[in-house]
């Protein structure tokens, strides 16, 4: 019993060690969190904080997908490869070096939640937090906590001399007066601000959680009604839920990946779900803004009038890129059908008899030629293969892929910005410097387009028909805007035909060297950042 006892004993005072280390080190990791929290909160810029999570994102999807089983094990796709699905996702670019039917089930669920905490909706909802963070932790924000709103200032010292009708005004009295009035005026428009912000930072929240969750019940519903839909799935080894998820998540986020090699061209006779996905493309992408403020407006109606108020009127001091004044918003939504109704006229006059097209009716062929159009603007969902498409539509697809999603035609009046402004703050001696280098976002495409054709040439000279510099224009523009449209590549549109050439569904890249698809990877996070550089090459005056 003596043994025993005193085993017990070194077994509870180490257990009380490990206690007190434990204690210790939790203390030590919160203390650090805290203080990465404040150093991410207030030394690092907008653009920096975003620079790191999409690399860190990019690399940590990368190491978890390549320790995961593909489908097609012990065959694995390269490290490349799977780097830049990873980085593809992250982006929301969808550009593809390798088929969607590689990838297990649990790599789906990865890419899912790749494409899911990389999309503009879910980033830009952080940073709202963020900033209303940064804003409740600032001297004035806690000075505006402490005191209450309805608090007034401090009546005169002569009050009593008021009361017994001595009127004695001193101009002292007056200012120190005014000067009181204004400081808690500014106060209470400080914590006003902060309210909205977090008021909005929830709104988005609440905006992204029920698009997804009515998107994948819509999709799973119909993919267990519809046979057709419902025999694709089983033919190919694909769970109906996990196909819904996925769908729903890269469209919403402007993705356009899709767990089929063939995207949604296995799909085209399957209007329903092309109907489906529809709104969930312009919901998350060019006509969020509009359903945005509308989404304000409804709350204001029931519940938190004053910072739905604020929100509305005060565009600007929110600084929330998706945040537009409300003559903007509408002009947006008016552009947007307009480009839509302008690609699908020119789709339907040019590639209506398309061969890719000619098992459908008229009603199919409406529905898929709208979806295509729509899709054109950011999304890159197809159910056409793109390289058999008139070259006047491609380039029309092109123009749509590169404009920012809240172009609009009409101009907007009043002194309303386009955009509130990513970054707000005076501008050092370094920023205008870095002003005057800058190039336009169109100068950039340019030079990764010659780069890439640096890299191809050996390619461009030996099978001109796949490497030609529209299909690299095609590929390029398409990674910037992080559509995912590409032409492919064909073995029969080879000059010196490969007997071991084998056709497979993945973009145009797939066939590139690897120079030039770290090329496009630089493209894909130069394109998913571009709204930082809106207002590039200024400095350059064309006379």
């Amino acid at each position: 019993m003596g043994r025993f006892g005193f085993l017990k004993e070194k077994v509870q005072q180490l257990y009380g060690c490990l206690c007190v280390g434990l204690f210790y080190l939790l203390s030590t990791l919160f203390w650090v969190s805290n203080k990465i929290y404040d150093f991410i909160t207030y030394r690092m810029s907008h653009f920096s904080i975003e620079v790191c999570y999409f690399i860190f994102v990019s690399c940590l999807g990368f190491l978890i997908l390549r320790n995961i089983k593909p489908r097609t094990y012990p065959v694995k796709p390269g490290e490349l490869d799977m780097f830049f699905t990873s980085v593809s996702a992250a982006t929301v670019s969808s550009m593809a070096t390798v088929e969607m039917e590689v990838f297990s089930d649990a790599q789906l669920h990865i890419m899912t939640i790749l494409m899911f905490i990389g999309g503009e909706v879910f980033t830009s909802m952080v940073g709202l937090h963020f900033k209303a963070s940064r804003l409740g932790n600032t001297p004035l924000g806690v000075k505006s906590r402490a005191n209450s709103v309805a608090s007034l200032p401090c009546p005169p010292e002569d009050f009593d001399h008021i009361e017994l009708g001595i009127i004695t005004t001193t101009t002292t009295t007056t200012t120190t007066t005014t000067t009181t009035l204004q400081k808690t005026k500014s106060e209470i428009d400080f914590l006003l601000k902060s309210r909205s912000i977090r008021v909005l930072g929830f709104v988005v929240l609440a905006y992204l959680l029920i698009v997804h969750v009515l998107g994948t019940i819509m999709v799973y519903a119909y993919l267990r009604i519809e046979p057709s839909a419902k025999r694709v799935l089983e033919t190919k080894g694909l769970k109906s839920i996990t196909f819904a998820i996925f769908t729903s998540v890269s469209t919403f986020s402007s993705c356009g990946f899709v767990p089929t090699n063939e995207n949604m061209i296995i799909f085209r006779q399957n209007s329903g779900l092309l109907l489906m996905l529809i709104p969930q493309v312009l919901l998350g992408n060019t006509l969020l803004p509009s359903f945005l403020r509308l989404t304000i407006w409804v709350l204001g109606k029931f519940t938190k009038k004053d910072e739905s108020k604020y929100l509305m009127r005060n565009t600007k001091e929110i600084a929330y890129h998706h945040l537009l004044p409300t003559k903007h918003s509408k002009y947006v939504v008016v552009t947007v059908f307009g480009f839509i109704l302008a690609s699908l006229i020119m789709f339907c006059s040019m590639d209506w008899n398309l061969k890719g097209l000619s098992d459908l009716n008229v009603y199919q062929k409406l529905v898929g030629a709208l979806f295509q159009c729509v899709n054109a603007r950011h999304t890159g969902e197809t159910i056409v293969d793109l390289s058999t498409i008139a070259s006047a539509v491609l380039v029309v697809f092109v123009i749509m892929m590169y404009l920012p999603p809240y172009t609009s035609f009409l101009p907007t009046k009043d002194g309303e910005e386009e955009y509130p402004l990513v970054y707000k703050g005076e501008k050092t001696k370094g920023k205008l410097i870095l002003d005057n280098v800058v190039f336009s976002q169109l100068s950039y495409l340019v030079i990764f387009i010659i780069l890439v054709c640096i890299t191809e040439r050996k390619s461009m000279k030996e099978d001109p028909l796949n490497f030609n510099v529209l299909n690299i224009v095609v590929e390029v523009i398409s990674a910037y805007g992080n559509v995912g449209f590409s032409t492919g590549y064909s073995c029969s549109r080879q000059l010196k035909p490969d007997a071991n050439c084998v056709d497979k569904w993945y973009g145009f890249v797939g066939k590139w060297s690897d120079q030039g698809k770290i090329i496009l990877i630089f493209v894909m996070f130069f394109g998913r950042l571009k709204k930082f550089n809106m207002k590039g090459g200024r400095a350059w005056k064309l006379l």
